[in-house]
Protein backbone atom coordinates (compact mmCIF):
# COMPACT_ATOMS: atom_id res chain seq x y z
CA UNK A 1 0.00 0.00 0.00
CA UNK A 2 1.28 3.47 -0.87
CA UNK A 3 2.67 5.73 1.82
CA UNK A 4 0.55 8.87 2.18
CA UNK A 5 1.51 12.45 2.96
CA UNK A 6 0.65 13.61 6.48
CA UNK A 7 -2.30 16.04 6.44
CA UNK A 8 -3.04 16.53 10.13
CA UNK A 9 -1.35 17.61 13.36
CA UNK A 10 1.59 18.95 11.36
CA UNK A 11 3.02 20.95 14.28
CA UNK A 12 2.86 18.12 16.85
CA UNK A 13 6.05 17.75 18.89
CA UNK A 14 8.05 14.67 17.95
CA UNK A 15 9.65 14.81 21.40
CA UNK A 16 6.31 14.75 23.24
CA UNK A 17 3.94 12.67 21.08
CA UNK A 18 6.17 10.83 18.64
CA UNK A 19 7.46 10.61 15.10
CA UNK A 20 5.39 9.28 12.24
CA UNK A 21 6.96 6.18 10.73
CA UNK A 22 4.32 5.47 8.08
CA UNK A 23 0.85 6.43 6.93
CA UNK A 24 -1.32 4.34 4.63
CA UNK A 25 -5.06 4.53 4.03
CA UNK A 26 -6.74 4.15 7.45
CA UNK A 27 -3.48 3.17 9.20
CA UNK A 28 -0.55 4.85 10.90
CA UNK A 29 2.60 3.83 12.72
CA UNK A 30 4.19 6.29 15.17
CA UNK A 31 7.12 5.88 17.58
CA UNK A 32 8.16 7.66 20.78
CA UNK A 33 11.35 7.43 22.84
CA UNK A 34 10.74 7.75 26.59
CA UNK A 35 13.12 10.36 28.02
CA UNK A 36 14.12 11.48 31.53
CA UNK A 37 11.68 14.43 31.32
CA UNK A 38 8.80 11.93 31.11
CA UNK A 39 9.79 10.07 34.29
CA UNK A 40 7.83 10.56 37.54
CA UNK A 41 9.72 8.62 40.21
CA UNK A 42 12.92 6.91 41.33
CA UNK A 43 11.87 3.73 39.52
CA UNK A 44 11.98 5.53 36.15
CA UNK A 45 8.26 5.07 35.55
CA UNK A 46 7.02 7.26 32.69
CA UNK A 47 3.85 9.31 33.18
CA UNK A 48 0.92 7.66 31.37
CA UNK A 49 0.05 10.84 29.52
CA UNK A 50 2.97 10.33 27.15
CA UNK A 51 1.77 6.86 26.15
CA UNK A 52 -1.76 8.21 25.76
CA UNK A 53 -0.49 11.16 23.72
CA UNK A 54 1.37 8.81 21.38
CA UNK A 55 -1.74 6.66 20.89
CA UNK A 56 -3.97 9.71 20.35
CA UNK A 57 -1.53 11.15 17.81
CA UNK A 58 -1.39 7.81 15.95
CA UNK A 59 -5.20 7.74 15.80
CA UNK A 60 -5.31 11.25 14.35
CA UNK A 61 -2.67 10.40 11.75
CA UNK A 62 -4.49 7.18 10.76
CA UNK A 63 -7.54 9.31 9.94
CA UNK A 64 -5.24 11.92 8.36
CA UNK A 65 -7.77 14.72 7.98
CA UNK A 66 -6.77 18.30 8.95
CA UNK A 67 -9.94 18.86 11.01
CA UNK A 68 -9.97 15.60 13.02
CA UNK A 69 -10.53 15.85 16.78
CA UNK A 70 -10.81 13.33 19.60
CA UNK A 71 -14.27 12.83 21.09
CA UNK A 72 -13.61 10.06 23.59
CA UNK A 73 -11.23 7.23 24.32
CA UNK A 74 -11.70 3.84 25.94
CA UNK A 75 -8.19 2.84 26.97
CA UNK A 76 -6.30 0.28 28.98
CA UNK A 77 -2.76 0.48 30.34
CA UNK A 78 -1.41 -3.07 30.13
CA UNK A 79 2.21 -2.80 31.26
CA UNK A 80 4.37 -0.05 32.81
CA UNK A 81 6.45 2.18 30.53
CA UNK A 82 9.89 3.21 31.75
CA UNK A 83 12.84 5.41 30.87
CA UNK A 84 14.44 4.59 27.49
CA UNK A 85 11.51 2.49 26.29
CA UNK A 86 10.94 2.85 22.56
CA UNK A 87 7.20 2.79 22.04
CA UNK A 88 5.47 2.06 18.76
CA UNK A 89 1.81 2.81 18.18
CA UNK A 90 -0.09 1.06 15.41
CA UNK A 91 -3.42 2.72 14.64
CA UNK A 92 -6.13 1.30 12.41
CA UNK A 93 -9.47 2.84 11.49
CA UNK A 94 -12.09 0.24 12.36
CA UNK A 95 -15.35 2.04 11.52
CA UNK A 96 -16.44 5.19 9.78
CA UNK A 97 -19.99 6.49 10.13
CA UNK A 98 -20.28 9.91 8.57
CA UNK A 99 -18.09 12.30 10.56
CA UNK A 100 -17.54 9.74 13.35
CA UNK A 101 -14.47 7.53 13.02
CA UNK A 102 -13.34 4.82 15.43
CA UNK A 103 -9.67 3.89 15.61
CA UNK A 104 -8.06 0.93 17.39
CA UNK A 105 -4.57 1.73 18.69
CA UNK A 106 -2.09 -0.79 20.08
CA UNK A 107 1.16 0.44 21.67
CA UNK A 108 4.13 -1.89 22.16
CA UNK A 109 7.61 -1.42 23.60
CA UNK A 110 10.95 -2.38 22.05
CA UNK A 111 10.45 -5.97 23.26
CA UNK A 112 7.19 -6.08 21.27
CA UNK A 113 5.23 -6.28 24.55
CA UNK A 114 1.79 -4.68 24.56
CA UNK A 115 1.80 -1.72 26.97
CA UNK A 116 -1.41 0.11 26.01
CA UNK A 117 -4.50 -0.36 23.88
CA UNK A 118 -7.44 1.86 23.13
CA UNK A 119 -10.46 2.62 21.02
CA UNK A 120 -10.49 6.26 20.03
CA UNK A 121 -13.73 7.87 18.86
CA UNK A 122 -12.85 10.80 16.63
CA UNK A 123 -14.77 13.30 14.58
CA UNK A 124 -13.85 14.85 11.24
CA UNK A 125 -15.32 18.34 11.37
CA UNK A 126 -16.27 20.52 8.40
CA UNK A 127 -14.00 23.29 9.73
CA UNK A 128 -11.22 23.55 12.30
CA UNK A 129 -12.66 23.37 15.83
CA UNK A 130 -11.39 26.90 16.57
CA UNK A 131 -12.51 28.39 13.26
CA UNK A 132 -15.63 30.54 13.36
Amino acid sequence: MATLKQNTHLLASKKLVGSVISITKNNAKVSLQITKEMVVDKYNLAHGSFTFGLADYAAMVAINEPTVVLGKADTKYVKPVILNDELTAIAEVTTTNGKKVTVLVMVTNQKNELVFEGNFTCFVLDNHILEK
